[in-house]
């Protein structure tokens, strides 16, 4: 779960962390009151605003409605942009770099900062970031910040500003269940200031129970994946032409690389999990084909989803949708027998092992048989 950036700034500031004053609008008339002097930043869920012109200055009520009506309704990564946000200039004397994020090897939250904010996190050396990751029983400790300051070689009551907002970020990220809060940059103005100039916040889909508040969030999802999201169904649309369906995130993935080895592109990504209903394979099946896939690569193992039991929804899917989609499938595990039959009967591709079922896949979504 994704959060436009007025909305994580909103967050961050009811956990105590200083972000600049700003307003949202969906119309440049409805600007009224803008921080001026201000930038007018597009509010889309994706990167690289900046470089398509998505955040640009204003100095006056005029302008600001000028530039907000030029970048409403422009095309960012594929986003429209339906709001911007009018945020108050600042006087910048420095850009530092503040995250956590999840360390799963170590399955803690990692701490990470460099004095080189402003740009890709990616881009740095690793000699120039801090890495620390936060003990999960008790907390940040007093020798992370010692390891922070000295990393970051900053002023004493600069420095005191980033751990009080490291701090606070912490909270953040425990009691929301983020999987990313991220500060980029983390702004030292000239009159010694530390602010959120920018604010990234995911928080795990897992945890969305607990969080009904962001229920009706805009997130990043095409109508497809909002569509299957609300029927809790994993399903992920790509830029492919091969619609891919296994059980099991892993199964699933490691089905999207080896079908990327032989040369084919995965369209969707549809994982059925553990589900022993064929009305349920049948759903999800119904939204991968809505997809308009040139061919299916289906790759099952039955444990404790049967093999039949996806066949079963998958014949009741493509009759439904009355669907002439090339399937082809690599099934195994309980049930195998029954389960080949049923997509035999439903003119489908079989195959033996993940490397021919790819293959096959590859030559029938070119028309090949």
């Amino acid at each position: 779960m994704k959060f436009l950036e007025q909305k994580a700034k909103e967050i961050f500031a009811r956990y105590g962390i200083p972000v600049p004053r700003g307003v949202v609008a969906s119309r440049a008339e409805e600007i009224a009151d803008p921080p001026l002097p201000c930038m007018v930043k597009a509010q889309v869920l994706v990167g690289g605003r900046g470089k398509a012109g998505g955040i640009r200055p204003a100095n006056s009520l005029e302008e600001a409605r000028a530039v907000a009506r030029q970048i409403l309704g422009m095309n960012i990564g594929g986003y429209t942009v339906k709001q911007v946000y009018l945020e108050e200039r600042l006087d910048v004397e420095n850009e530092l770099y503040l995250s956590y994020s999840i360390d799963r090897t170590a399955r803690e939250a990692l701490l990470m900062s460099t004095p080189m904010g402003g740009v890709e996190i990616e881009a740095l050396p690793r000699e120039k970031i801090f890495m620390g990751c936060v003990p999960v029983l008790i907390g940040p400790q007093p020798y992370l910040w010692r390891s922070l300051l000295k990393k970051l070689s900053l002023p004493k009551d600069i420095g005191e500003q980033v751990v009080d907002i490291a701090r606070k970020a912490y909270d953040l990220f425990r009691k929301e269940d983020a999987e990313l809060v991220e500060i980029n940059p983390l702004i030292v103005t000239k009159n010694r200031r530390v602010i959120a100039g920018d604010a990234k916040l995911v928080i795990d889909d897992n945890a969305e129970y607990r969080h009904p508040e962001y229920a009706n969030l805009d997130q990043d999802r095409t109508p497809l994946e909002q569509e299957a999201h609300e029927k809790g169904i994993a399903f992920i649309q790509l830029d492919g032409n091969i619609g891919v369906i296994a059980n099991g995130a892993g199964l699933t993935m490691a089905t999207l690389d080896v079908l990327n080895l032989k040369g084919g592109r995965g369209g969707t990504f549809l994982d059925l999990g553990g589900t022993d209903d064929p009305g349920k394979v049948a759903e999800a099946f119904e939204i991968l084909l809505k997809a308009k896939p040139a061919a299916i690569l289906l790759n099952i193992f039955g444990g404790i989803t049967k093999a039949d039991t996806v066949a079963v929804g998958v014949k009741q899917a493509l009759e439904v949708m009355h669907a002439n989609v090339p399937v082809v499938a690599r099934i195994k595990g309980v049930n195998e027998d029954k389960a080949k039959q049923i997509l035999r009967d439903i003119g489908m591709y079989p195959a033996e092992t993940i490397e021919q079922a790819a293959e096959l896949a590859v030559k029938v979504s070119h028309g090949g048989a």
